[in-house]
């Protein structure tokens, strides 16, 4: 049997990409890529010379077979997308699933992910959060599934395409209302940006300036009516910081004075 290995690809800049990454690329059998073309350029930047084969969507289950079978023949095959980690909002998921349920040894080369960058560089809460990829073109849909999740307390992240942003960022304010948002486009390239405010502010900016390139929203989750806004509790202990206060005590006086975790506050003020 070989081995698959689910490549994680840069996702704009390819000094992004690992040793580890290159080394498996130069040692496997074949490549399977969403985009021959796209992952040429990756090839030719690092000058590795391996066969390659197109994956993707629409002919994805007729090449899993071929595919399954050359890994029991003992070939092993990098599995990569265009940018990022494949199966996430990308073929790749259904390939893995049978290589593990045909006994194939199946190893990941960990890497640049859209969906962790733009989490972590939102600036919003990362403690908790949920994916839920690319939702409904369609405006009835969309609004559907905003709907289902309008009491989601944990941070949301979404994919988007420049041409459906401002579609969606409306219809997020007419269901969610006015919450925080930050919208990365074009993470690790050169106009690279990431616009954060309220969803009405940031609606404001796409009007005036049209959006381009790939693009990942994360949104604050639903806060429960009455509940305490960490933000700015941390404010105020940095208030009482800058009065002469000690850390642990203003910490302290705070947690106890609007009944939340001291720990909550610390780990926020860390983010902020």
């Amino acid at each position: 049997m070989g081995t698959l290995y689910i490549c994680a690809t840069p996702i704009g800049n390819l000094e992004d990409a690992s040793y580890r990454l290159i080394r498996i690329l130069n040692e496997v059998d074949l490549i399977a890529c969403e985009d021959t073309r796209r992952t040429q350029i990756l090839l030719k930047h690092y000058q590795i010379n391996k066969p390659t084969i197109s994956y993707f969507q629409h002919n994805q289950r007729s090449r899993e077979d071929v595919l399954l079978e050359r890994l029991k023949s003992g070939e092993s095959i990098a599995l990569v997308s265009d940018a990022g980690v494949p199966g996430i909002s990308d073929p790749g998921h259904l390939l893995i699933e049978r290589a593990w349920n045909e006994g194939i040894v199946v190893e990941v080369i960990p890497g640049p992910s859209a969906l962790i960058s733009a989490l972590v560089v939102s600036g919003l809460d990362t403690s908790s959060f949920v994916f839920e990829g690319f939702l409904p073109s369609r405006a009835g849909q969309r609004r559907k599934e905003l709907q289902r999740m309008a009491q989601e307390e944990r941070t949301i992240v979404l994919y988007e395409s420049p041409r459906r942003l401002l579609s969606l960022l409306q219809d997020m304010l007419a269901v969610w209302g006015n919450r925080r948002v930050a919208v990365a486009r074009e993470l690790t390239k050169v106009h690279e940006e990431v616009k954060r405010g309220l969803i009405s502010e940031v609606i404001s900016y796409y009007e005036q300036y049209p959006p381009r390139g790939e693009i990942t929203v994360v949104i604050e989750g639903y806060k429960k009516e009455g509940s305490p806004d960490l933000d700015r509790i941390c404010n105020e202990v940095l208030q009482l910081m800058e009065q002469g206060v000690g850390k642990k005590e203003a910490l302290s006086q705070k947690a106890r004075e609007y009944s939340v975790k001291k720990s909550d506050l610390y780990n926020r003020i860390l983010k902020m």
